[in-house]
């Protein structure tokens, strides 16, 4: 009874942490951070969804924070070995290969990703999920980001990207991509919708 009593604590203590974390990022770093809190697990869900699991390609997340997509991800299906995890924030690095051990965690800048990723392949990801913090950015980099991750990208595939914002994080202007979004998920806080653009075949 004591050690169930203390597992339910230490549950409930690592459940605080995280997003006390993620608060303290955002208050030393908003750019680069961008939230106050991580995404909650229904919209975590719901963008990996998204990710084709019948795929045996690697996927690439952008952005992880504490780890809520990664979490999805992984028990959507897709299996450590084919995820790699670019994240930005050195203490984030930590906390995500303590939080998921043998996991592909590489520390650098999703804006200027190709020096970081240079063991994946052009044309072979399945998909990108995204949790950046795109609207914080002016919206060259916002489409050079998605530019350099359609370099990796098999054609059809998915860069998945979640928004708070009534438009979209990216011009739909652009021709250099086809898109869908999500209604509102608005169990989320605060609510969200996952946008879907795809890399023309």
């Amino acid at each position: 009874m004591f050690h169930e009593t203390r597992s339910r604590a230490e549950n409930a203590l690592n459940k605080f942490r995280e997003p006390s974390k993620f608060l303290r990022a955002w208050v030393e770093a908003p750019l680069t951070t961008g939230a106050v809190a991580p995404s909650g697990p229904v919209l975590a869900q719901r963008m990996a969804e998204f990710v084709p699991v019948q795929s045996n390609n690697p996927v690439l997340e952008l952005g992880p924070g504490t780890g809520p997509v990664t979490k999805a991800i992984l028990e959507a299906g897709i299996s450590k070995d084919r995820l790699t995890c670019l994240e930005y924030s050195t203490d984030f690095c930590e906390h995500l290969s303590d939080k998921f051990e043998g996991l592909n965690v590489v520390q650098g800048d999703a804006y200027n990703m190709r020096p970081s990723l240079e063991h994946i392949a052009p044309n072979s990801l399945c998909a990108v999920v995204s949790s950046l913090p795109l609207v914080s950015r002016p919206m060259e980099f916002r489409l050079k980001c998605i530019r350099d991750a359609f370099a990796l990208m098999r054609p059809g595939a998915p860069f998945i990207q979640f928004s708070y914002s009534l438009a979209s994080p990216v011009s739909l202007k652009s021709k250099m991509f086809s898109w869908s979004k999500t209604g509102w998920i608005v169990k989320n806080i605060p609510p969200a919708r996952v946008w879907i653009f795809r890399k023309p075949f």
